[in-house]
């Protein structure tokens, strides 16, 4: 039950910003961010997981492409023998393929950025949609872009939306979103609208642990990652 807040700026010169927060279970090993795919994807640097191989974030600064990959809910009945794991989608997404009409994985949501534009894959286990993202703020979880029906985004979506980001080139361009993380990490991670997150209550496994920001456009590519030091907790994070 991740998060991303992402802004598209009017100018297709305008770097895209991506700020995710990564929700899993803590059991689960990871790498943070860096260049774990030598071999397959050189230069590629991510956010690991470490069972499976694959990636919950990665970009290519050869070719300023970024993708972060969120859980959704799966509709289908497939059997898990029929399935592959999800974090190769991101990594295949910054190589330049994206999904087709019927990936073999469980539900997600994909946030793609290139210097020209952001879009988010939508996938059920039934259906694939592909919407881009028009230029302003938006957030995305576990159901559809900007969905009122999800109480976080229906909480600080507007909040996001309000709050001027830093010039672009500007060091620490994200201080002004992560003060509003610490705003929200006022609320019980158990809260509805917490962006900082405790799921086990709604039967997942998954706490919040990470963060990572993204700086994107044709000339930079630029990306920072911080761990909480309590998963399910805020604390202000050093991105580094």
């Amino acid at each position: 039950m991740c998060t991303v807040i992402i802004h598209v700026g009017e100018r297709q010169s305008d770097p895209i910003r991506v700020l995710a927060i990564r929700d899993e279970d803590p059991a689960r090993p990871w790498n943070p961010l860096g260049p774990w795919w030598p071999d397959t994807h050189e230069g590629v640097i991510g956010v690991r997981d470490a069972r499976a191989g694959g990636a919950w974030l990665a970009a290519d600064p050869a070719t300023h492409r970024l993708a972060v990959l969120l859980n959704r809910e799966d509709l289908s009945d497939r059997a898990e023998e029929e399935l592959r794991s999800r974090g190769s989608i991101v990594l295949a997404s910054v190589a330049g393929t994206s999904p087709g009409e019927a990936p073999q994985t469980h539900g997600f949501n994909l946030v793609e950025v290139v210097p020209e534009g952001a879009r988010v894959t939508t996938w059920d286990g039934i259906r694939a949609h592909v919407e881009s993202l028009a230029p302003g703020t938006h957030m995305i979880a576990h159901h559809d872009v900007d969905d009122l029906e999800t109480p976080r985004i229906a909480h600080w979506l507007e909040e996001f939306r309000r709050t001027p980001l830093g010039d672009p080139g500007a060091s620490h361009w994200w201080e002004p979103w992560m003060a509003i993380l610490a705003r929200s990490g006022e609320l019980p991670p158990t809260d509805d609208r917490a962006i900082v997150r405790d799921n086990r209550l709604l039967g997942y496994p998954t706490l919040s642990t990470l963060i990572c920001v993204a700086s994107l456009s044709a000339t930079t590519l630029d990306v920072h990652y911080g761990e909480f030091e309590h998963p399910g907790r805020w604390n202000s994070v050093s991105l580094t």
